[in-house]
């Protein structure tokens, strides 16, 4: 998988590709800084959704929700281990189990 740019250099990129003269291409900015043309595209868009000129999910919301998914990931597992353990722990108050304290 290529190396991502950073993202100084693809804000850098759009701001000139958004302020282009008339006249410019969008492919002449990408071949210019040498991105590919649908990358540029990609940015464009993002930027919009981001600076809200577009709707959608922008990279601080992305980047919350992927955070949230991990936290809700790590307590179902806490959840999990917790419920096993209650159910091991009752098994040992059975009748008919002995217990192992003196």
């Amino acid at each position: 998988m290529p190396k991502p740019y950073p993202s100084e250099f693809r804000d850098d990129v759009v701001r000139v590709a958004r302020n282009r003269e008339p006249g410019v291409t969008i492919e002449q900015i990408a071949r210019d800084f040498g991105v590919h043309p649908m990358t540029l595209q990609k940015w464009m868009r993002r930027a919009d959704i981001d600076d809200g000129v577009k709707p959608g999910v922008t990279r601080t919301d992305s980047a919350e929700l992927r955070e949230a998914k991990k936290r809700i990931r790590l307590l179902e597992q806490e959840v999990e281990v917790l419920r096993r353990a209650a159910a091991y722990l009752s098994q040992a108050h059975l009748p008919g189990k002995r217990s192992t304290r003196s």
